[in-house]
């Protein structure tokens, strides 16, 4: 938990909400208990509130350890999680999204920190995320989306040879995930960040809505020397597809799709399109259309 401690920080818990009462019940105990409360590090948590229209502001204030920032408006995942890293001070600060929860077991976020003090070309570290059924969750463990890795994702040849170095790249499961190792790019709804590097790098690209801006961090942090690191043996539950894409809300399944398709194609013009004939950017939209529904607008 907080303690007594009159210099810097060491770690900033950062999580956005967005008319997510019912998460923030099952991840805020479950921090307290299981890891602030065990903590050795000074640790603080911020909630983000991007203009909820539930009673999520009145639960989160009930809650006299939690800092809370209202935004005001749904200005997307990368403005409302910059407002509160722009106002960091801690020597990390770790991004969780909501619909996470720390298990009683295995969720000690010191070792991250640990590791951290102890490697100082991390840039970003993440814990293994484990969907409900005890799957480890791919978006924590990424490959860069070049052209090459969306087609083989695309035509599922990833699925088939999950192994192969040559059509596995996005997910590169031909690594060994019992061990810590180097990945390209893990999900923003775990990840733990040294400040002095983002100094650096830079917050979020807040053209990104929703989907895709872990993805562009994660480079930007590579491209200035950083490495992202995959933590196995620290484990956070992520109650995934509750909520955008398979969202079981048509409306709000519909927008996420929109999100979903321009943002890929929004990465891809912001990083090969120069690089790449139109062919490519053609079959990448084709792609997406097909897997989200055939919605979008770009």
């Amino acid at each position: 938990m907080q303690k007594d401690h009159s210099g810097q920080s060491d770690l900033s818990i950062i999580i956005l909400n967005y008319n997510g009462r019912l998460w923030l019940e099952k991840l805020l105990p479950s921090l307290r208990k299981n890891y602030l409360e065990r903590s050795g590090y000074f640790v603080d948590v911020v909630v983000v509130d991007n203009d909820s229209s539930d009673d999520s502001i009145d639960y989160i204030r009930s809650l006299e350890w939690i800092k809370l920032i209202e935004t005001g408006k749904n200005g997307g995942y990368a403005f409302g999680n910059n407002v509160a890293l722009k106002e960091a001070k801690a020597r990390y600060v770790m991004l969780l999204n909501s619909d996470t929860e720390i298990p009683e077991t295995g969720g000690d976020l010191d070792l991250l920190i640990r590791y951290m003090d102890g490697n100082e070309n991390a840039g970003i570290i993440t814990p293994r995320l484990n969907l409900e059924n005890g799957a480890m969750d791919p978006a924590c463990h990424r490959g860069e989306p070049t052209p090459w890795a969306s087609i083989a994702y695309f035509l599922k040849l990833e699925k088939l040879f999950s192994k192969s170095e040559t059509f596995a790249k996005y997910h590169q499961k031909y690594k060994n995930l019992k061990e810590i190792h180097t990945i390209d790019a893990c999900t923003g709804a775990a990840m733990l960040v040294r400040k002095s590097a983002m100094d650096k790098v830079g917050l979020l690209d807040e053209r990104f809505f929703m989907y895709a801006e872990d993805l562009d961090w994660c480079k930007r942090f590579r491209e200035n020397g950083f490495n992202i690191i995959f933590y196995p043996d620290v484990n956070i539950i992520h109650h995934k597809y509750k909520s955008g894409i398979l969202n079981r809300d048509d409306e709000m399944r519909s927008k996420t799709r929109v999100w979903f398709y321009n943002t890929m194609l929004l990465y891809y013009d912001k990083h090969y399109a120069s690089s790449y004939p139109k062919f490519f950017r053609w079959f990448l939209k084709t792609c997406i259309k097909r897997k989200t529904g055939n919605q979008g607008n770009n």
